[in-house]
């Protein structure tokens, strides 16, 4: 007798806010469109949670409060350069100068709050299927 086969997990999405109103919003929104979510409030905790846990897409605000979210796409990167291309950095300051030079060397995409929660579920469900298409599920 076979055992049915194994339902993969659902793509796992880490949503680094300080806001905890917003990544509340966000993460019941992708979670009841299938995704498993973990959420942090800190860039500490975000790198934290990625040192046991596996993520499929990032979404990493700028400002947080003790580390900007761009240093903390760059450690990321740094440790994990298989979430390169993973990673949306939401703003709501896409075009101060800071971000856009940031952004002139640090190709990835934007989110700009206020978003929404469509267009966020569009870009991470292409972020999944980028993962599937090239095997690349394991940050």
């Amino acid at each position: 007798m076979t055992s049915p086969p194994r339902t993969p997990p659902p793509p796992t999405v880490l949503i680094v806010d300080d806001e905890a109103g917003l990544r509340r919003v966000v993460e019941r929104f992708l979670v009841r469109h299938g995704y498993r979510v973990l959420s942090a409030g800190t860039a500490e905790a975000a790198y934290e949670l990625l040192s046991s846990e596996s993520a499929d897409a990032l979404l990493l605000d700028i400002h947080l409060p003790s580390m900007s979210g761009l240093a903390l796409y760059l450690a990321i990167i740094h440790r994990w350069p298989a979430l390169d291309g993973h990673i949306a950095i939401m703003t709501g300051d896409a075009e101060a100068e800071e971000v856009r030079t940031w952004l002139e060397h640090h190709h990835c995409m934007v989110i700009r709050k206020p978003f929404n929660l469509q267009q966020v579920a569009e870009w991470v469900s292409s972020v999944v299927q980028q993962n599937r298409s090239t095997g690349a599920m394991d940050a």
